[in-house]
């Protein structure tokens, strides 16, 4: 026998001898174990550390348990087979089928979860005939290949349909893939002020492992009934023109599964083309937005003409938090708002003031505060955080601006959300910003919001417009108690009892879990409801305890609530209110068309919040006439996302 020959038949020899042949207590006997005696002494000097290949081989199998030594799977799986015959044999086919739900499951799946219902996954995804159908013409490496791309796509793509449907829960709209990565941060900052930190962390690595299985399962899924369509070729041929007929022929005829709802379906594909339609969109915003913002009539107003008509009065811009246009007309709150609405309205009425009422389109819902404050004080439409963060950075003309431009006023910001250095506020022109940590709260937290409101109106009458000899105020103020998750909430209570806020640890300890409120969507509306009752009660009132008659109130929502409370197709429209005691004051908005009170009327204009910033400069300008304010005849306006 040749070299070459004997070495090609070594192998063979090795395979042979199994894990039975070799003593169990790993000792050998007579010649053999002197063999392999001389054989251990020549590897050892050769690579005393135990590092060569025969050592590796020795000391694997001398160190390792059996069950863990090579052969042990493959014999274990051997004997499983002639113990179960008829496991053995259902196994493979469950897998498939587990495989093929798995499969249907990322294809079928909706981005919204109003969507998830039975009649959305019986149906026929066009995009698995389309596979079957290139699977069935590429060479079986590239099928492999293709397989092992489609699959980890998909699991991706359901991922992304999961994120989808967080945000279609909070902001009812997809995920962004250029714009909304900042808000996975504010989301976690939301859960750690709601969950604690531990309860965060656990979310965070939850989420991690779901989306490391997600892709994986669905790889291995794709790949397996890549394989096994491959191995079937004849059947799967005729499966694939049969289905594919059906479902041109389904697709044609517009037949539906449940709801209203297509048999013939392609989710799928639709989601691709939506989501490289967003990412060009998001690409290209930023220069749109650019444009937008070149463009600005009262950039250059000399300061003597800026804001004329409200002059000597001390303004507040107040946003309520989540105060949408459902809290006003939705059946199941509307009564006990409206109630508060009326019984303030009437309060005001008796301490002098007088008030009108329309609505504004916000250009967020359900989050993103930020966006709809922005949008109100610079008069650009600002829907997503690359354009906030570029308008934050530019030399944008606000209408905090304006008011500290006129050197008449001093601009204040009362910000009880913002708990860290907020580089942002250079951008409003505030000559003092109060937040969280500057307004001597010594209370508790009520869930997300640091200070209740009423506190934080108190904590402004202190700091600022109690103050004697002072300049006229323009202040901003958020009132944070309505923001998600509603629970636990403050009282109310008399204004000289808030002190340093102490008195508001009883109220927390006595208030609910907000795990326990949202377990029921029926108790998150009544707790939402409660918490813009308190937000209105705390405002109205302290305006009619310490205004007089040179205050001014203009208070609005920054934007609707969740659709947990209001549903998926409520408007993005909010309230908004001018309070004043002044009759002049009123009287130059007297063309705008809104209604006497608290409450907005269903008929009463609506206007886009980008808008509102010319009308109003315009019309407390120096040439007022509300009139001839910009836009002021186009009252319906833009209701669109």
């Amino acid at each position: 026998m040749s070299l070459s020959s004997s070495s090609r038949q070594q192998p063979e020899t090795d395979k042979s001898t199994t894990e039975e042949d070799l003593p169990r207590d790993g000792a050998a006997t007579g010649g053999n174990a002197a063999a392999d005696q001389g054989t251990a002494s020549r590897e050892q000097a050769a690579a005393p550390d135990g590092g060569g290949p025969s050592g590796l081989r020795s000391g694997f199998r001398g160190r390792f348990p059996r069950r863990l030594r090579p052969g042990f799977l493959a014999g274990y799986r051997e004997r499983f087979r002639a113990e179960h015959p008829a496991v053995a044999r259902a196994l493979p086919k469950v897998t498939n089928g587990l495989a093929a739900l798995l499969v249907l499951f990322g294809l079928l799946l909706p981005a919204s979860l109003d969507r998830v219902t039975l009649g959305t996954f019986l149906r026929l995804p066009v995009e698995a005939i389309y596979l079957a159908a290139v699977l069935l013409v590429l060479p079986r490496k590239a099928g492999r290949a293709l397989s092992l791309v489609v699959g980890a796509g998909l699991g991706l793509l359901t991922v992304v349909r999961f994120i989808d449907m967080g945000f279609f829960s909070v902001l009812d709209r997809p995920f962004d893939p250029v714009l909304d990565w900042i808000l996975f941060d504010d989301a976690e900052e939301f859960l750690q002020s709601t969950v604690g930190r531990a309860g965060a962390l656990g979310v965070v690595v939850g989420v991690v492992i779901l989306v490391v299985v997600v892709l994986v399962l669905m790889t291995l899924a794709v790949r397996r009934l890549s394989d096994l369509v491959v191995r079937n070729s004849v059947v799967a041929t005729r499966a694939t023109l049969v289905l594919g007929a059906a479902w041109i022929t389904i697709s044609l005829l517009g037949l539906q599964a449940f709801d209203g709802i297509p048999f013939a379906a392609k989710a799928t594909s639709r989601l691709v083309q939506e989501r490289a339609m967003l990412l060009r969109k998001g690409l290209d915003d930023g220069r749109e937005f650019a444009d937008q913002a070149a463009v600005d009539r009262f950039r250059d107003t000399p300061p003597e003409k800026l804001l004329t008509g409200l002059r000597g009065k001390d303004v507040i811009f107040a946003f309520v938090e989540s105060y949408g246009r459902g809290a006003v007309e939705d059946p199941s709150m509307a009564p006990q708002v409206d109630s508060v609405l009326e019984k303030q309205t009437g309060r005001l009425r008796d301490a002098g003031f007088s008030s009108r009422s329309g609505w504004l389109t916000s250009p967020t819902t359900g989050a993103g505060s930020w966006l709809a404050h922005s949008t109100l004080m610079s008069g650009l439409w600002i829907d997503n955080n690359q354009r906030y963060r570029t308008a934050a950075a530019s030399d944008r003309f606000t209408l905090t601006g304006a008011f500290q431009r006129s050197r008449a006023w001093r601009t204040v910001g009362m910000m009880p959300g913002v708990r860290r250095s907020w580089p942002e506020g250079q951008f409003y022109h505030f000559d003092e910003i109060y937040d969280s940590r500057e307004m001597g709260y010594k209370g508790p937290m009520f869930s997300w919001s640091p200070v209740p409101d009423q506190y934080t109106m108190q904590a402004f009458e202190r700091l600022e417009h109690g103050k004697k000899h002072r300049k006229p105020l323009m202040t901003t103020a958020i009132l944070a108690t309505s923001h998600n998750p509603w629970a636990p909430l403050p009282t109310t209570v008399g204004w000289d009892q808030i002190g340093d806020g102490s008195i508001y640890h009883a109220q927390k300890r006595a208030g609910k879990d907000p795990r326990e409120v949202w377990k029921d969507p029926h108790r998150v509306r009544t707790e939402y409801r409660r918490s813009i009752q308190y937000s209105i009660r705390s405002l109205t009132d302290y305006v009619a305890k310490y205004g007089d008659e040179d205050t001014v109130l203009v208070f609005l929502g920054d934007h609707q609530p969740v659709p947990t409370v209001v549903g998926n197709r409520a408007s993005r429209d909010v309230p908004i209110s001018i309070v004043a005691h002044d009759p002049k004051v009123l009287d130059r908005m007297s063309g705008w068309g809104w209604n006497e009170g608290l409450k907005p009327g269903k008929k009463a204009p609506v206007w886009r919040m980008d808008s509102f910033r010319d009308r109003f400069m315009t019309t407390y300008g120096p040439e007022s006439g509300s009139k001839d304010a910009p836009g002021s005849q186009d009252r319906s306006g833009p209701k669109g996302h």
